[in-house]
């Protein structure tokens, strides 16, 4: 699974608009659009990204198979 299907699939896990998730955050909705398509984040929205979603970079960035490996 690619970054952008991970960040679309977790998403639409939890019933957010795009609006609502890029506002979540600190995103616009063209920004997380162009995520969800494929262009990778800075690393600053990396970060945003993985705390709202409560996952691991690792896991978003394919390292990993375990969403929760921040957690030890």
């Amino acid at each position: 699974m690619t970054f952008a299907e991970k960040i679309r699939m977790l998403r639409i896990e939890r019933n957010l608009s795009q609006t609502a998730a890029g506002e979540g955050m600190g995103l616009s909705m063209r920004g997380l659009q162009d995520i969800e398509l494929g262009k990778l984040p800075r690393y600053e929205s990396l970060l945003r990204i993985a705390d709202f979603y409560d996952v691991s970079i690792d896991w978003l960035m394919g390292r990993t198979e375990r969403r929760d490996a921040h957690r030890l």
